[in-house]
């Protein structure tokens, strides 16, 4: 049993030449075709290189361009090179010249002894194929494409689309079903001598001489008609990103590729130095004689294809900033938002601050600038405070807040007066805890001095406000955790929506707060209310106040319990 191998080079001649050597030390028989867009100078010295090893052989040169038909030309001939002067030659292995074997030749050559029938070629129909990229599927097999996608992209574009609006339609050869699969294969040689004395060659030839990419499905299409067991898989480990483009692998892949199984693996970066050594001299490092089985290394591809189409939540890259529902999560972290707390009860921030012992900033989106807290201003990742930067996009201003403080819970005010342009992006945020109360935003008017003509119009811009940010947040499409009360449901009990909002954060296991802060005196608050509805505008989002208002009486006996600064008649 003898297997031979068939070598395509283009770049990387020294590594080439390296690779060459090892499989011919085994007794493999090579045949190394070189593209005919490497120089002469070069192409010279490669084969002189080589000049003392027996069984390297070079083929006739063509000129390799991706997606065009010179890769299938130069295979062709290279194989029917090797079948020619090679006759103990069972199994043909198609390798590149960045190719690297993993496990000691040996091992190649009896896990093909013991499959002498058997073509491993990924192979599988068009309708069958979830790889393909670029959105040529079946059209690849019925257009016809004369230009390079690579090096003629306008002419090609527009050719494929003159072709769409005539309808055109190639017509594919009787008894030719087109199959697709990986380039690196490794086949019998009675089905590969099949292929290339099929009595139709020249007719098969014409056809995919202009398919897109043939190399990818010229022997997959025929090793099905004249293969008797098809092996639908490559020995080849070969993983590529969600643009089809090959991952490359580098020094640091090393334990990598050795939990792969896999006989030979592409594209090995040329300088990584350790991996070259290990697998090519270092009988003692090679694996153990296992089936291959490159799935066990899916997971590892799959996050790197994951991190680098969504990246990490709450970090905008170029390839997915400012496209819509790509940035993987608008926030790196959880954080919470109070609205209307602060207006309510005095000094509510540094009470949140000492008693969820968290980060707590005041209004971030004005008016004004940025009220970081302890009055900074700058912060983490040099974040500065400034309102002009910050309205310049306040959506990255929020995302870079919380990715430069990750770690360590924010927590900041928001209030109708606030600038709105993130209002629907925290609603759709999954790390934001929204906690309001709606209406008391009026708190700071009733205790205002302007004309009141000016207070109602103010009010009513507030309150609009204010129901917009309400709603969102009760949208279908809001993933915020929301709580909301009215002003008079807090009034009425502050410790309960108090609770509440430090519960949700869980920074705190303790059932009742060891205290509260001290509510605003609203004496005559419902009277204000009443002049609102008088002039014409109904505040409606605060609840039901009473428009009387008294102060406990004078002669009440006082108790232990701490007694909030008025009282509602009910």
């Amino acid at each position: 049993m003898s297997v031979g191998i068939v070598m395509l080079v283009h770049t990387a001649l020294g590594r080439a030449e390296q690779v060459a050597r090892h499989w011919a030390a085994a007794g493999c028989p090579v045949v190394i075709h070189v593209d005919a867009k490497v120089s002469d100078r070069r192409y010279k010295a490669f084969r002189q290189a080589l000049s003392d090893v027996a069984l390297i052989r070079f083929s006739r040169r063509h000129v390799c361009t991706w997606g065009a038909w010179g890769i299938v030309a130069a295979t062709q001939d290279a194989c029917e090179m090797l079948l020619g002067d090679h006759a103990e030659v069972q199994h043909v292995f198609l390798s590149s010249g960045s190719c690297l074997p993993l496990r000691p030749v040996d091992e190649l050559k009896t896990y093909l002894a013991a499959r002498p029938r058997t073509d491993f070629i990924e192979s599988a129909t068009t309708a069958d194929v979830p790889w393909t990229v670029g959105g040529l599927d079946e059209e690849r097999f019925t257009l016809r494409f004369p230009f390079s996608w690579k090096t003629q992209r306008r002419a090609f574009d527009r050719y494929v689309e003159f072709q769409r609006k005539l309808g055109f339609r190639r017509r594919i050869p009787d008894g030719v079903v087109p199959h697709m699969g990986s380039q690196w294969w490794c086949l019998t040689r009675q089905t590969l001598q099949a292929i290339l004395t099929d009595p139709q060659r020249a007719e098969y030839d014409r056809y995919f001489r202009k398919v897109w990419i043939p190399d990818e499905s010229y022997f997959q299409t025929l090793a099905r008609k004249h293969s008797t067991h098809v092996e639908s898989r490559s020995l080849t480990l070969s993983k590529f990103d969600f643009q089809g483009k090959p991952h490359i692998f580098y020094d640091d892949h090393l334990q990598l590729l050795r939990r792969s199984d896999c006989f030979v693996a592409r594209k090995i970066w040329p300088h990584a130095n350790r991996l070259y050594r290990v697998f090519l001299t270092d009988a003692e490092g090679a694996m153990k004689r296992r089936e291959p089985n490159p799935g066990k290394i899916d997971r590892i591809f799959s996050t790197a294809s994951e991190r680098r189409t969504r990246g990490r939540t709450g970090l905008y890259m170029q390839s997915r900033f400012p496209r819509e529902g790509w940035e993987g999560g608008l926030t790196g972290a959880r954080y919470s938002v109070f609205q209307g707390f602060t207006e309510l009860f005095e000094d509510f921030e540094a009470w949140l601050s000492r008693t969820a012992g968290c980060r707590v900033h005041g209004q971030i989106f004005g008016p004004g600038d940025a009220e970081f807290s302890g009055g900074q201003q700058v912060i983490n990742g040099a974040l500065t405070a400034k309102a002009a930067l910050r309205d310049h996009s306040p959506r990255t201003f929020l995302t870079n807040l919380i990715w430069n403080t990750r770690g360590e819970r924010q927590c900041f005010q928001y209030s109708p007066r606030a600038n709105q342009a993130v209002a629907w992006d925290m609603a759709k945020d999954g790390n934001a805890h929204v906690s309001v109360i709606a209406g008391a935003w009026a708190v700071p008017l009733f205790r205002t001095r302007r004309p009141f003509e000016e207070i109602r119009r103010e009010a009513a811009r507030l309150q609009r406000i204010e129901h917009e940010f309400l709603d969102a947040l009760r949208s279908p499409w809001a993933k915020a955790r929301a709580q909301i009360w009215s002003m008079a449901e807090v009034v009425e009990g502050p410790s309960e929506a108090l609770q509440a909002s430090i519960d949700e954060m869980g920074l705190r296991t303790a059932r009742r707060l060891p205290e509260l802060p001290e509510m605003r005196d609203l004496t005559g608050f419902g009277a204000f209310l009443q002049s609102l509805k008088n002039q014409g505008m109904h505040p409606y989002l605060m609840g039901d106040f009473p428009a009387e208002v008294e102060e406990p009486a004078q002669d009440e006996e006082p108790d232990d319990k701490p007694r909030r600064p008025y009282m509602v008649k009910k």
